[in-house]
């Protein structure tokens, strides 16, 4: 596929995001490659840089093993976080700001150092600042949220938003943790941090790995989304929304109510 094309549907997606307009899938009228897909993601990420959007870190998908073989694929998916994807904790969230926004409960990684090369599950605690539990808010710009997975790469992996708890310095035991979503007080997802690639550390060990062979450097202070620990949760108007991780604490936020 030529460049123009890539860009033509780089710019068709970001349009897509910053209007909140659904949109067909791509691949059945120009089908592409998954090397493809994220030639797309990175010229629809950097229209967002030349806006004035930072990069903040990684996003990473399909840590289930599960999901992989529902997909048909043998490695993870990934995306690219920026400032503007980022919400205070406890703030009210506007859904008219998406398309059809669901919450995914996830542990999020802070690093201390540059991860420049592919490292080890031995020494990934070394490369640690903190973890902390979050709440990704992702937004398919695909109509009713259907797509494949070339589609979904393309579009950034569905990042929108993400809101982070408070950090900690628990690196030990992250393997078997519970994992509870409520909204209004009502559990409506509960899982284990076991579901992400068993252990979320193998997942910074992962986000090295990935971000080498794309030739990005993570720099000190990079945000690391592990991946969903539960099913995605569709947000209402006028909702609490939560999060916890059993051991690392919760993290919530409010959607606005319809005027």
């Amino acid at each position: 596929m030529s460049v123009i094309n890539l860009q033509q549907m780089a710019s068709q997606l970001d349009h897509a995001a910053r209007f909140r307009i659904e949109i067909d899938p791509l691949t059945p009228q120009h089908p592409f490659t998954l090397e493809e897909a994220y030639s797309i993601q990175r010229e629809a990420i950097a229209l967002r840089y030349a806006r004035g959007e930072q990069p903040v870190g990684l996003k990473l998908g399909f840590t289930s093993r599960a999901k992989m073989i529902q997909m048909g694929v043998e490695s993870l998916i990934w995306g690219r976080l920026t400032d503007a994807m980022l919400y205070d904790e406890g703030t009210e969230v506007d859904l008219s700001d998406f398309i059809h926004p669901r919450a995914e409960p996830e542990v999020c990684f802070l690093t201390k150092r540059r991860i420049d090369r592919p490292i080890t599950l031995i020494e990934a605690q070394s490369y640690l600042e903190g973890v902390a539990p979050a709440i990704e808010i992702i937004d398919s710009r695909y109509r009713d949220f259907k797509f494949t997975l070339e589609d979904v790469v393309a579009d950034n992996c569905s990042s929108a938003g993400l809101i982070i708890g408070s950090l900690t310095n628990r690196f030990d035991s992250l393997s078997n943790l519970g994992v509870f979503v409520r909204v209004n007080g009502r559990l409506v997802q509960s899982g284990s941090t076991g579901a992400i690639l068993g252990d979320p550390m193998r997942s910074l060990v992962q986000a090295s790995q990935l971000a080498t062979k794309a030739e990005m450097v993570l720099e000190a202070g990079s945000l690391i989304m592990a991946g969903a620990a539960t099913a995605a949760e569709a947000l209402q108007p006028g909702a609490h929304v939560s999060a916890e991780i059993t051991g690392l604490g919760r993290v919530e936020f409010h959607t606005r109510s319809q005027a």
